[in-house]
């Protein structure tokens, strides 16, 4: 795609409203697991988009990617995705290596970046919300977060993109001074349980989720190995993941996320926490994003989630 195509691609799409857009860079990730390695087309943007797709909404996706990673960007169009991308030198090429069983347990290196996103990358975009997916800190800066501060939008971001710093191509957990500086923006924040700890301090989960609340957001959405957390207006709803298989085990927090937050669209934060949780579990039983149907996360809840 020449740029002049790619300019006129994003001013036509930021003309519509939708009713969810994702943003964060595309990732190419090598997975090194018991199983075996693996290339798998990654990036929160693109889990996220394919759950929400899933659901029949109005769905856009904001990346960086680079032109011989562009596969991506038709495949979420023939889903109905309505695709903003800005080529770039480099994809964000990442490794992830899991020692064992547990997802929460990972080592991430970095070999390159699609650099960082402007505001002007969002700024003529429309969405009741939109969901922010970066991979690591310096992705999306505070002025980003500002610009969607200023519509009446809902805002939901995933902390790993924060408390994951890129060291020497490492991916190493730090604290995040600025968090509230940020989080007073947001609607919705998520988090897995390691993330929680870096973020608040706390190891126990529910005494994360309340300080996590207590920097701005609404509504904290917090997975752990088993399942799901919400923290949701004073009150917590918790919820487990029944997958068949641990196939796909990237991508779990970033489809959990996308997943429900477009439920919060149509559903109380209940129903969209066992939505999230049933859709998750389907995921990790295959290698990539969620490609299933309304359908088949209708009968994961009716046969693991329905008392």
């Amino acid at each position: 795609m020449h740029k002049d195509e790619e300019l006129r691609g994003e001013l036509s799409a930021a003309r519509r409203r939708y009713d969810v857009v994702f943003v964060g860079n595309y990732t190419k990730d090598t997975i090194v697991s018991a199983a075996g390695t693996r290339v798998v087309d990654g990036g929160g943007f693109n889990y996220g988009a394919h759950a929400a797709a899933a659901m029949g909404l109005r769905v856009a996706a904001i990346t960086r990617l680079a032109h011989e990673d562009w596969r991506v960007v038709d495949r979420l169009s023939t889903l109905g995705v309505e695709v903003l991308a800005r080529e770039t030198p480099h994809s964000t090429c990442l490794s992830l290596v899991y020692p064992n069983e547990n997802p929460d347990e990972r080592a991430i290196y970095v070999a390159s970046s699609a650099g960082a996103y402007t505001v002007d990358q969002v700024a003529g975009v429309d969405a009741r919300t939109f969901v922010l997916n970066p991979s690591f800190r310096g992705e999306v800066g505070l002025d980003v977060l500002e610009a969607l501060a200023s519509k009446p939008v809902q805002t939901a971001i995933d902390v790993q993109g924060w408390v994951r710093v890129e060291r020497e191509g490492k991916l190493a957990y730090e604290g995040w001074p600025e968090a509230r500086l940020f989080l007073q923006h947001v609607t919705i924040v998520k988090a897995d349980a390691v993330e929680a700890e870096w973020l608040t301090g706390e190891r126990e989960i529910r005494r994360a989720a309340r300080l996590m609340a207590d920097l701005g957001p609404a509504e904290v959405v917090l997975t752990h190995r088993d399942g799901l957390l919400v923290y949701a207006h004073g009150q917590f709803i918790e919820t487990g993941f029944y997958p068949t298989a641990l196939v796909g085990r990237s991508g779990r927090g970033d489809t959990c996320l996308g997943s429900y937050a477009a439920k919060r669209l149509v559903a109380p934060p209940e129903e969209a926490a066992v939505w999230a949780a049933a859709l998750t579990s389907l995921k990790m039983e295959k290698e990539g994003p969620f490609r299933g149907t309304s359908q088949d996360v209708e009968r994961m809840i009716h046969a693991r989630y329905t008392r």
